[in-house]
């Protein structure tokens, strides 16, 4: 039994109606995301082209001696491990430098402590030395393209970020393959569809065959 044409055109109606609300309620979500990834897809492609010039900040000071005791306890119970700094310590490089260590894992040996603490766009680490308490702060800046670098590829850039990247993801791929269905749908009146399709589809297919090595 044939469906009758006006059913035909009813469901197709229907159908192109939830594929334009999903596509353009996608591209809505996706629109400042893929600003961003278009323009750093642009600058790490010229990455060795584009001169930077890193901003280099170190700072010095002493741990007190409470802290000092403190520390060096708690290296010798972990010496050549990785753990926190204790509560105390995190407090001080707080108030001293306005660092917040946040429970990242620090390198403990008997007679110092090493601190990462890497970011977008740059590098930081805190060491403090055991037998004078000397402590140095170091911080480098390479600037805002490499900040904008390090965001498209979520380096550094923490768990909140990660998930953004991923829900951005998952948002393009409805916006793709709405595209291609509401296309799909208009084939019949515009010839070119899917030549178009096929073209963006054998570009990168023998860019990446003939000249990837």
């Amino acid at each position: 039994m044939q469906v009758p044409a006006a059913a035909r055109q009813a469901s197709r109606a229907v159908w192109l109606r939830h594929l334009h609300q999903w596509h353009w309620i996608s591209s809505a979500l996706c629109l400042l995301g893929m600003f961003l990834f278009s323009i750093t897809g642009i600058t790490l492609n010229h990455a060795s082209q584009i001169e930077a010039k890193p901003s280099v900040v170190r700072k010095q000071a002493s741990a007190p001696a409470p802290l000092l005791a403190q520390l060096k306890t708690f290296g010798a119970e972990h010496d050549g491990e990785k753990a926190p700094l204790p509560e105390a310590a995190e407090r001080w490089l707080l108030d001293t430098w306005s660092l917040k260590a946040g429970g990242r894992s620090a390198e403990w040996s008997a007679d110092e402590v090493y601190l990462p603490l890497p970011k977008a766009g740059g590098d930081a680490w805190v060491r403090i030395g055991f037998e004078d308490g000397a402590a140095e702060f170091e911080n480098t800046d390479r600037g805002w393209i490499s900040w904008l670098n390090d965001v498209h590829k979520g380096r550094n850039t923490g768990a909140a970020w990660n998930w953004f990247i991923d829900i951005f993801a998952a948002t393009c791929l409805v916006f793709c393959i709405t595209g291609l269905l509401i296309l799909k749908f208009h084939a019949t009146n515009r010839p070119f569809t899917w030549p178009m399709v096929g073209l963006g589809v054998l570009i990168p297919f023998v860019i990446a065959l003939l000249f990837i090595h």
